[in-house]
């Protein structure tokens, strides 16, 4: 028998023995349906219209069903500009009211096929779910549609005069419309986002307005996302990061058009302490125009320098804070001379590319200018007051972690620190030893402290600086390299000393046995479960492949970035994993007026088909039959009564 109190409290919901059985009816259906279709993006990097494209196509699946349900009826063509009305309906309606094939006859045919397709994306969910995803204005007239039967005539009829009546009342195009978006919206179940949508590309703030609208996402946080949490929790080396990458890949729209940042102050500081310095080594990649606010590259090139230098002296003064971080060597400011004009890296000298430091002194390098801390200091405050920022912050907290484990999944971006001997490394912080799960269990809590504490308190500022050191560190989860290199890509030519070596993880993760390993120490079954990250970006082009360990690790980063497409020579991938398959989709570079549907290859067939009741939603449905069920029998032992109305 449950504890009678806790019974009690579900009898409020649950009065009688009628509804109890009702919803044990209901629950036990939906564990016989099919699970839905998760998918799992990674490394987005701003890139926000391909990425909006891949989520209304759902990745080139919408494509495969208008094949499945009209390829013997439809020609390619056909069926390529059915898609593409199911993806943009309103950019495709206007064209074609433009071109007068807005025909009644045309309208009576696209609702039908469309219904048609909606009934394919449908069928596995209970009618109930559908529902609630339909327009209030068109619920109860599409949800008739989708349930005519064929075989009764006068249902037939009706079904006729539904679709007349649509048309005859001109809101042809709003259901249209409706039914496009319940399309797009069935086809893709849960939403899994393996980290990084921030950084190299134009506008990740349209991306995070997308996904704080989708109705069931997750995050797991990249090394580029934990940067602008950091900024927006008030670390100032996590905002010099922020501002110093997207100046130098000119993506100034999303900071002064998306975030509202202002970067005047900034660029006067530039302008006047390098007015005679070209900058040359600090000239911005231009991969994307920006619309609102175009900055000259001369002007971009200072504002860059002027960062960097900042982010370096900031940078020096957490490592000197936290020698238990084991960085002494990256504070390389006070490795230079600046009499011979040379930096000591790894016990070698090197010429520097440019000794122009006119806000550094030689005696004590890592002192900010007063000018300097007054520029952080407003900066600060603008990262702080951004209240879009702050919104899209927020739901990163309130939807992300360090990893997530998921119906036999376990979804991390980077890696999990280990030793060349394949043991975990660990990290000592207080009085604690912390490797594998605890310590991204150990980094989750002080990620959220960083933000949560309230200003001043030193467990916020221990959170802000490891919110860094999740960014570069050796031992970082989100990062997995030896080192960040940016210093040496700006000052020295000997491009031996820019190589950032992997964690000992990405050589050992290949083989089963360490798969096996981690999956154990996340209490996670061998059998049948896989890793999925993202962080490395996949070279197709070289013969490199995203699926490893016989099957078990899925490395799905791509390159949706540009920045990236020359190296891997894709677009990136989506992992899809519906009751039959997972299967991978392979992108191409989009380009808004061309037909983009990715390649989708089935990487791994289920023994038997998933159903609801095999997942973990399935799990907490099975343990709410089991205490309906014990309700049920307390009300007919007469350990409870029935509340009748």
């Amino acid at each position: 028998m449950r504890d009678l109190a806790y019974l009690k409290l579900l009898s409020k919901e649950y009065p009688t023995i009628k509804e109890a059985t009702s919803e044990i009816i209901n629950l036990s259906a939906i564990c016989a349906l099919p699970k839905g279709t998760e998918y799992f993006f990674s490394d987005l990097h701003g890139e926000y219209a391909a990425f909006i494209h891949l989520l209304k196509s759902a990745s080139g699946i919408i494509r495969e069903k208008i094949r499945l349900t009209f390829g013997h009826l439809l020609s390619e063509e056909e069926q390529v500009c059915l898609a593409n009305l199911i993806y943009y309906p309103v950019k495709n309606l206007d064209s074609l009211k433009k071109q007068d094939g807005y025909t009644r006859d045309w309208q009576r045919i696209t609702i039908y096929r469309l219904v048609q397709i909606c009934k394919e994306v449908s069928s596995k969910y209970t009618r109930s779910k559908v529902r609630k995803k339909m327009p209030g204005e068109f619920a109860y007239v599409i949800d008739e549609l989708l349930h005519v039967d064929y075989d009764d005539e006068n249902k037939e009829l009706y079904y006729s005069e539904i679709i007349h009546s649509i048309i005859e009342n001109d809101v042809a195009d709003k259901f249209i419309i409706a039914l496009c978006e319940l399309i797009q919206n069935l086809t893709i179940d849960n939403l899994h986002i393996i980290g990084d949508i921030f950084d190299r590309g134009p506008r990740a703030d349209i991306i995070m307005n997308e996904l704080m609208n989708f109705h069931d996402v997750d995050i797991q946080w990249g090394n580029h996302d934990i940067s602008w949490m950091g900024a927006a929790a008030g670390s100032v080396a996590c905002i010099c990061n922020v501002l110093r990458i997207a100046i130098s890949y000119n993506s100034f729209d999303i900071l002064e058009d998306g975030y509202g940042i202002n970067l005047r102050p900034l660029s006067m500081f530039a302008a006047r302490v390098y007015q005679d310095d070209p900058c040359s080594r600090f000239v911005p990649k231009i991969l994307d125009e920006n619309i609102y606010d175009a900055v000259d590259p001369g002007l971009a090139a200072r504002m860059h320098k002027a960062i960097a230098i900042m982010q370096f002296k900031v940078e020096g003064a957490i490592i000197k804070r936290h020698p238990e971080f084991l960085m002494n060597d990256r504070i390389l400011l006070e490795q230079v001379n600046f009499d011979k004009g040379t930096v000591t890296l790894e016990g070698r000298e090197y010429p520097m590319l440019d000794m122009n430091f006119p806000t550094v002194d030689p005696k004590a390098p890592l002192t900010l200018t007063e000018e300097e801390e007054t520029l952080l200091r407003t900066l600060r405050a603008s990262f702080m007051h951004s209240d879009l920022l702050q919104r899209h912050v927020k739901f990163l907290y309130s939807h992300g972690d360090m990893y997530k484990c998921c119906n036999s999944n376990l979804l991390y971006h980077g890696c999990i620190p280990m030793r060349e001997d394949g043991s975990f490394d660990s990290i000592t912080a207080g009085d604690g030893v912390y490797f594998g799960r605890s310590l991204m269990d150990y980094f989750n809590t002080q990620v959220r402290n960083a933000y949560l504490m309230p200003e001043g308190s030193p467990h916020k500022q221990w959170g802000l600086d490891l919110m860094w050191y999740l960014w570069c560190g050796a031992r970082s989860p989100l990062f997995g390299k030896s080192k960040m290199a940016t210093f040496e890509h700006y000052f020295i030519e000997d491009k031996s000393t820019h190589k950032e070596i992997m964690n000992p993880y990405y050589n050992l993760s290949v083989k089963e046995e360490i798969c096996d390993r981690i999956l154990t120490e996340f209490g996670l079954p061998r059998e049948g479960s896989h890793i999925i990250n993202g962080h490395v970006p996949v070279k197709l082009k070289d013969g490199e492949t995203p699926v490893k360990a016989g099957g078990k690790l899925f490395i799905i980063d791509g390159g949706l970035s540009k920045a990236y497409q020359a190296t891997t020579g894709i677009a990136g991938y989506t992992l899809i994993y519906n009751s039959h398959h997972l299967a991978l989709a392979e992108h191409k570079p989009f380009h808004p007026d061309q037909e983009s549907t990715p390649k989708v290859h089935v990487v791994e067939k289920m023994k038997s088909r998933v159903m609801v009741a095999d997942t973990d939603i399935g799990q907490e449905l099975k343990c709410q039959i089991s205490d309906l069920k014990a309700l049920v029998a307390a009300y007919r032992a007469g350990d409870l009564k029935e509340r009748t109305k």
